[in-house]
């Protein structure tokens, strides 16, 4: 059966955010909320191959527009900015919903679900393309925002990204709470285009074998 979607717009600190709902049949194992990279938007092929992946499992999902998206920009705000609206869009989100919480994002995206993942209380993190660092610039890391996430976390990079592939991811981040988090390597760029149909898979691999 085809998957029910609906639109919510959502008041948040900086303007309104929009989310896209797709829920499959059945019961809903929980929430899964989405959001795009910092000039992407909710519709990338990644963002798009995940979502119908998790419908088929159980899962209801949010693809979130940040309201600088919303509002016609892709200059991405600061990111204070985007996470206060982030944990606002989450938390209008989940009232009223029962089950488990998965935010997730692409690149920019991902550093948010990161940041923000103890604050809006997530029970496991998916991070598709999370940006280690600016193309050419390993100096400028940003792993810290990976490692401090206490939860489950996946995290899928293109084995030809230029923001940092698995391997980088690994060697930085260290053994440090290595239980709880994942490192998979797909065929293709930042984008994550070519092998989205891989990302969806490893997706739902990985939530099958973690307990939320």
């Amino acid at each position: 059966m085809a998957a029910k979607n609906t639109t919510r717009e959502i008041e948040t600190p900086s303007g309104v955010a929009r989310a896209h709902f797709s829920a499959g049949a059945g019961a809903s194992i929980g929430l899964a909320v989405l959001g795009h990279g910092a000039g992407g938007g909710v519709d990338a092929p990644d963002l798009l191959a995940v979502t119908a992946a998790l419908n088929g499992v159980g899962w209801t999902v949010a693809r979130v527009e940040q309201p600088y998206r919303v509002k016609g920009r892709r200059a991405p705000e600061a990111a204070p900015r985007l996470d206060a609206a982030w944990e606002a869009t989450v938390a209008a989100l989940r009232q009223r919903r029962k089950g488990a919480l998965l935010v997730a994002g692409r690149s920019s995206g991902a550093r948010v679900a990161c940041r923000t993942a103890a604050a809006v209380g997530a029970d496991a993190v998916l991070a598709l393309a999370f940006p280690l660092h600016p193309p050419g610039k390993p100096e400028k890391s940003r792993v810290d925002e990976l490692v401090g996430v206490a939860v489950p976390v996946l995290v899928v990079q293109g084995d030809r990204d230029p923001f940092g592939t698995a391997s980088a991811i690994e060697q930085e981040a260290g053994p440090t709470a290595a239980r709880q988090r994942t490192v998979v390597s797909v065929t293709g760029d930042h984008s994550l285009r070519q092998s989205a149909d891989a990302v969806a898979a490893a997706v739902v691999s990985w939530l099958a074998g973690i307990a939320i």
